[in-house]
């Protein structure tokens, strides 16, 4: 399976960045590398994508087994760290700077119609999450930022100064879980008229001025999440990208997808399991029926989570959980 060619591809892929514009520190180790590469089973004469490249450590398993891959990731310092890490494989790694759910696009771009496998690790990397100026960590000061694209032009702050206590609430409620969302949007609306709400310190201050700390999360760890969400659209674009990726995959080809929260791993588990179901069946027919959405066999029934070992030695993945299917 050799059909594609990287060469000339200079509108799309993104030139190795100067010394002075990459930033290659603090990004995570891949989790669950060796389940992620036994059940993808890549080799070499195969292409996969890896839809979210982060630090390169995914796309680097993949490529010590010989595959060759095409690397994408919306944000830029995760794109040099990649042109950094992995500049030995040569052409056998194209690194484009894209979000997942455009994949369709940049295989399009690419002369490429079909991939071997696919993978994407989906919400925020440690280097994010560990980089007070990206804004996405409650306990680092810096702006109240959180795009992971930072060409998109709404900031967290943007959505807290601006947005009504109904918009806010929503937001909470729906991609935090926070059962006080109206409380704290309404509370927050009266604070942001005194003062704008600016840094991640000063949304900290103010969630926990409204909602005092009783156990041993902090009371702004739900709102960081939702806006971050929101920020991000991480929703929407998982689902997106599911069809996206799904529509690229070859006969045989396997996806895998990592997630971190209830709410990624719902979408993706829905997904995998009416995209695999053989028959269904509704109360107002006689017998069941072949689903003709069918494109997937499950090859997890039940999601995999890191071992023991793993969390002990990087307490990130632990909330991991890894699905894979393979298209029919």
């Amino acid at each position: 399976m050799k059909s594609w060619d990287f060469e000339d591809q200079a509108l799309l892929i993104l030139e190795k960045p100067t010394d002075s514009e990459s930033s290659s520190g603090g990004y995570h180790v891949p989790v669950m590398p060796e389940e992620v590469v036994a059940l993808l089973r890549p080799a070499p004469g195969m292409l996969f994508l890896d839809g979210t490249a982060g630090g390169g450590g995914h796309t680097e398993k993949l490529l010590l087994h010989g595959a060759d891959v095409i690397a994408l990731d919306q944000d830029s310092d995760a794109i040099a760290q990649c042109h950094d890490r992995l500049a030995t494989y040569g052409r056998r790694v194209q690194i484009v700077q894209s979000n997942f759910r455009n994949a369709g696009s940049v295989l399009d771009g690419l002369g490429i119609d079909k991939v071997g496998g696919a993978l994407i690790d989906v919400g925020v990397s440690s280097h994010q999450l560990d980089t007070a100026s990206r804004g996405f960590a409650m306990m680092k000061d810096g702006p109240l930022d959180m795009r992971m694209d930072r060409e998109n032009p709404r900031t967290a702050a943007d959505i807290v100064n601006t947005e009504s206590a109904g918009e806010l609430a929503r937001i909470f409620r729906e991609y935090g879980e926070e059962p006080r969302a109206m409380h704290i949007a309404a509370r927050l609306v009266t604070a942001r008229e005194k003062r704008p709400i600016l840094t991640t310190f000063d949304l900290t201050a103010a969630i926990a001025s409204i909602v005092p700390r009783t156990g041993p999360r902090h009371p702004a760890t739900r709102i960081f999440q939702a806006l971050r969400i929101a920020v991000n659209d991480e929703l929407g674009v998982i689902r997106e990208g599911l069809e996206a990726i799904s529509q690229r995959l070859a006969h045989g080809a396997r996806f895998a997808v990592i997630t971190f929260h209830s709410l990624e791993d719902r979408i993706v588990k829905n997904y995998f399991r009416d995209k695999s179901t053989e028959w269904i069946d509704r109360p107002e027919w006689p017998e069941p029926r072949r689903n003709p959405e069918r494109i997937f066999r499950l090859l997890t029934p039940r999601p995999i989570d890191p071992s023991k070992e793993e969390v002990e030695a990087n307490p990130r993945s632990r909330s991991a959980k890894l699905r894979v299917v393979e298209r029919l």
